[in-house]
C-alpha cells in the first residue's frame, strides 16, 4: 500500500491532481476540499489510498492521515465503494461524519449524492462504533469572514462550482448555492467591520474552498 506521497503539484483539475514524484506523475484523486490546498509549482504531502481493481489502479489522496484512514473504513461498509467515500468527505469532515452516525442522524447523510435513507441506515448500523469518537477540534465547516475579491470572481467560486457539479449537482444549482454563501459571507464581513474586526484577506484570496464548498451542500441539502 502506498500510505503517502510527496512532490511537485503539475496540475489541478476538478476530479483530481497530479503530483510529480521522482520524474513520475502520479494522478491523484481528490475531494474538491483537498485540491482546494493544492498549487500547481509548489511541493504538497498527501496521504493517500491505493484501490485495486481488475481494470485499473487508482490512487486516492487526502490532506490528513485521518481523512484516509475513514476513507478506508466508509469501504467496509455494504454498498460503500471508492467514489461514494469520496463523495462523503467530500460533503463531512471526518469528525462531522462520525457525530453523523453516532447520532444516527440519517437526514444528514442523505446529503450526499448516492445515498438514500436506505443506504444511510445500512451505514449507521454497519458502522457505527467503527469510525471512533469525534475529536476536541473544532471543524472547519462555517463560512470565513472574508469577503471576495473586488473587480472579478473570488478565486474559491470556480473550485467550489468544480466540486459540486462532480458530486452530481447541476450547473445551474451550484452557482445558486454558490451565491446564497457568498451572500452570508457579505453579511459576515459588514458585521465584522461593524463591530471594528480587521478585515485581512480582503481580495478573497485566503478564503477555505472546502469550508465554503460544505457551506454550498447546506444550502442544497435544504432547496
Amino acid at each position: 500500500m502506498i500510505s503517502h506521497l510527496a512532490g511537485t503539484v503539475c496540475a489541478v483539475a476538478p476530479e483530481g491532481a497530479v503530483i510529480e514524484v521522482g520524474g513520475v506523475g502520479l494522478l491523484v484523486q481528490c475531494t474538491p476540499g483537498t485540491l482546494a490546498t493544492l498549487r500547481p509549482g509548489e511541493r504538497a504531502r498527501l496521504a493517500t489510498s491505493l484501490v485495486v481493481r481488475e481494470d485499473a489502479l487508482t490512487l486516492f489522496g487526502f490532506a490528513t492521515d485521518d481523512e484516509r484512514d475513514v476513507f478506508v473504513l466508509l469501504q467496509t461498509a455494504s454498498g460503500v465503494g471508492p467514489r461514494l467515500a469520496l463523495a462523503m468527505l467530500a460533503v463531512f469532515t471526518p469528525d462531522a461524519l462520525r457525530r453523523a452516525v453516532l447520532s444516527e442522524d440519517l437526514a444528514a447523510l442523505t446529503r450526499v449524492p448516492g445515498i438514500g435513507r436506505k443506504g444511510a441506515q445500512r451505514i449507521v448500523l454497519e458502522l457505527a462504533g467503527r469510525l471512533g469518537a469525534p475529536g476536541t477540534g473544532s471543524p472547519a465547516d462555517a463560512p470565513g469572514a472574508v469577503p471576495a475579491r473586488r473587480g472579478g470572481p473570488a478565486p474559491w467560486r470556480e473550485q467550489v462550482r468544480a466540486g459540486l457539479v462532480n458530486l452530481g449537482w447541476q450547473a445551474r444549482d451550484a452557482e445558486q448555492a454558490i451565491a446564497a454563501v457568498e451572500a452570508d459571507l457579505a453579511d459576515a464581513v459588514a458585521a465584522a467591520a461593524g463591530n471594528g474586526a480587521a478585515g485581512d484577506g480582503a481580495d478573497g484570496q485566503d478564503v477555505d474552498a472546502a469550508v465554503m464548498l460544505r457551506a454550498a451542500l447546506r444550502k442544497l441539502s435544504r432547496a
